[in-house]
């Protein structure tokens, strides 16, 4: 082989090897730390980068999208001395890769040291009731802490969350037992108000309905009462129209009687004394005033008919009212026995009064208890 080609493949190869140790090429959001002879020289940016081979080198390679951090359970101790463990998660980005690099050797080992006192200074000053209810102003004291802290180490706190708090077992067996206790209170509560919102309605509605029934038959007695009072006038106004005597006025009167006792109710009917005077005067309506006389109960040839009537004819007797003649005379029979016994006594006294009107009419005829010659 010529002696010159070796030199010449020799140069070739260290020309190669200082251009590719010359060009670095740093992939989008990354960043490259490069030291020239142990010295920060410069931060590489994305793209196409050419350094000094040999005298340069790639220190720390970067990542500067936004990261999340999630940190293990740590134990806190609250005002009211009790432990809760606290998980964290905290989202973080690199804004200066040269002091994340060279300002703090394990930036997240330091950035999870300083959550866990940081926590500890905020939850310390806070009860367990105020802790679990407050985790808003929790992050935002947290955040401000660590965004103050990490600023010079080139990282910046986007967030924090407070992931989970986790009291003790027992803790939490007495907060299922007030929030059970609490909800029974309010559905005791609850139902009590309804119950007293329906006792409520209750009572109005019964008040409406009894006002609204009184209206009703208030309204229906005065009505009942103008229908009554009109036919009054009307009934008066015809009786005195059309001049009615005494004689159709009794003859109403005992036909009204019978209806005194028909209510169920009635245990107890009393005969007004002025029964008798309008049977007489229904009587003396169907005879002849001037021949008939006196009504028979008065009259002596009745007395006398009756005495000479035959042993077993009762049609006198049928015929006889046996009423009382003095006033208030009182009944003490069954309502409907009486009503009865009443209406019977007017219709034996007008057939009475119709046999005496025809007996008058035709006197050829001989009375009852005489012989045709006597």
């Amino acid at each position: 082989m010529d002696p010159v080609v070796i030199p010449l493949l020799v140069t070739v190869l260290v020309v190669v090897f200082l251009v590719a140790s010359s060009v670095r090429i740093v992939p989008q959001a990354r960043r490259y730390n490069v030291e020239r002879f142990g010295r920060y020289r410069r931060t590489l940016q994305p793209g196409l980068n050419l350094v000094v081979p040999v005298a340069d080198r790639i220190n720390t390679k970067l990542d500067v999208r936004e990261q999340v951090y999630s940190s293990d359970p740590r134990p806190v101790i609250t005002e009211d001395n009790l432990v809760v463990n606290i998980d964290t998660v905290l989202y973080y980005q690199i804004t200066d890769p040269r002091a994340a690099a060279y300002e703090v050797a394990d930036y997240l080992q330091a950035i999870d040291q300083l959550t866990v006192t940081t926590l500890r200074n905020v939850i310390g000053s806070m009860d367990l009731e105020e802790t679990l209810t407050s985790r808003e102003e929790i992050n935002s004291r947290l955040r401000a802490v660590l965004d103050d802290a990490t600023g010079k180490w080139g990282i910046r706190v986007n967030r924090v969350e407070i992931k989970a708090i986790d009291p003790p077992h027992t803790i939490k067996e007495a907060m299922e037992k007030q929030m059970r206790a609490e909800r029974d209170k309010r559905a005791a509560i609850l139902h009590a108000e309804g119950e007293r919102q329906a006792k409520i309605l209750t009572a109005e509605g019964t008040k409406q309905k009894d006002i609204l029934e009184a209206q009703g038959t208030q309204q229906a007695m005065i009505l009942r009462a103008d229908g009554e009072a009109k036919a009054v006038e009307l009934v008066f106004q015809a009786v005195h129209r059309n001049n009615a005597d005494a004689k159709i006025l009794a003859y109403k009167y005992l036909e009204t009687l019978p209806h005194l006792a028909n209510s169920d109710n009635n245990t107890f009917w009393v005969i007004p004394g002025e029964l008798t005077e309008a049977i007489r005067t229904v009587t003396t309506a169907f005879g002849d005033q001037s021949t008939a006389g006196p009504p028979r109960s008065e009259h002596p040839e009745h007395l006398g008919e009756a005495a000479t009537a035959e042993p077993g004819d009762t049609s006198y007797e049928s015929r006889t009212p046996e009423l009382g003649t003095g006033p208030g005379v009182s009944v003490s029979l069954d309502a409907a026995a009486a009503a009865d016994e009443a209406g019977r006594q007017a219709a034996a006294a007008v057939n009475d009064a119709k046999a005496e009107a025809e007996a008058a009419k035709s006197p050829q005829t001989p009375r009852r208890g005489q012989t045709p010659g006597g």
